[in-house]
């Protein structure tokens, strides 16, 4: 199976949003919707969901680091 780039979904006008959870890590088996990661703003969190299924092999992201729509998550 080929590898598939998770990125970060259209989250309306957030930019630089900084990741405060991580729900999965690598191993995991994840279904498409799931949540893999959460972001906090300055006026909200929220979950990212998967766009894809599959098993996760490498991790993209670390607790801090910040994201926007686009970034890439996980593989």
């Amino acid at each position: 199976m080929a590898l598939v780039e998770v990125k970060v979904p259209d989250i309306g006008d957030f930019k630089d949003v900084e990741v405060i959870e991580l729900l999965v890590k690598v191993g995991d088996t994840v279904k498409v919707e799931q949540s893999l990661s959460t972001v906090e703003s300055d006026k909200a969190s929220m979950e990212i969901p998967s766009s894809h299924a599959g098993v996760v092999k490498e991790m993209k992201v670390k607790l801090g680091d910040k994201v926007g729509e686009g970034s890439l998550l996980l593989m």
